[in-house]
């Protein structure tokens, strides 16, 4: 699971495996696989179980979960990273993670805008954040190893761990943008003029090559190929190699998705 990313559980065996399977029965349950087959039907929730930690039992929501409990799961576990977050020194974690810190406040920006977090963990921002970024973010200022970006592109398969959810990234994350793309002809301006991106040199012979950076040392690169020829169009999102280190595979999906997510809502409710 690593770096501690909201993961929906996809079966009953990824329930089981952050479990005790010590059998106790203290769930109610005969054994811990019961349990996380009750829990994947959605017929039992996952805090029924008495020997999970707080923090584990955050990074699920179950398929089934309602909206309500979805969220209170969520709101849980972005309180627990705040808590965390407040716990840093936010002098050298400035420097860890490519930020500043000025007074009590810790500021990083996310897409060329300015995000600040204070020592009692209040949020500085005129962004509108979901969290599915806000998650990442957290964790990203928590882990990041400060690693430099090495200006050498990666698709999120070949990032340490990514290789198991590569498909469900490509179906929430790469296909989605492509649409967006394929229904919108001034998508990637409107995305670079409100996002502060930047055009690069074609990559990969793609017809657009446009980069964001959501976090300082975390840049993501949107690879467009039009339809052409009686082919269909595509799109690959790529991390730099140092992505590994700064972010992790699971907080990368959670970004790329999550940022995928906002730019729908935008074009839905505003056309771009």
């Amino acid at each position: 699971m690593g770096g501690g990313a909201v993961t929906v559980a996809k079966n009953a065996m990824e329930i089981f495996k952050i479990l005790e399977k010590s059998n106790c029965r203290e769930c109610g349950e005969k054994t811990c696989l019961a349990f996380a087959g009750a829990v994947f039907c959605g017929t039992r929730r996952i805090n029924a179980c008495p020997r999970i930690c707080s923090a584990t039992l955050a990074q699920f929501v179950t398929p089934d979960a309602g909206q309500s409990e979805k969220e209170n799961d969520l709101d849980v576990y972005i309180a627990e990273l705040k808590q965390q977050v407040t716990q840093l020194d936010f002098s050298s974690s400035a420097v860890r993670i490519g930020g500043k810190f000025w007074s009590d406040v810790l500021q990083v920006k996310i897409l060329g805008k300015h995000f600040g977090v204070r020592k009692n963990g209040r949020f500085l921002t005129d962004l509108h954040l979901i969290p599915w970024v806000v998650i990442p973010l957290l964790q990203y200022v928590l882990h990041c190893k400060g690693v430099q970006v090495a200006g050498q592109w990666i698709s999120y398969r070949e990032l340490p761990g990514g290789r198991e959810k590569h498909a469900l990234f490509k179906k929430r994350g790469e296909d989605v943008l492509r649409d967006l793309a394929d229904k919108y002809p001034d998508f990637f301006d409107d995305v670079l003029h409100m996002f502060d991106g930047k055009v690069v040199d074609k990559q990969f012979e793609a017809d657009v090559s446009v980069v964001l950076r959501p976090f300082p040392l975390v840049p993501m690169m949107i690879c467009y190929w039009k339809a052409d020829e009686g082919l269909a169009s595509s799109l690959n999102i790529f991390f730099d190699t140092s992505a590994g280190d700064n972010i992790g595979a699971d907080s990368a999906f959670s970004l790329g998705t999550g940022l995928v997510q906002m730019f729908e809502k935008l074009a839905t409710h505003h056309g771009f």
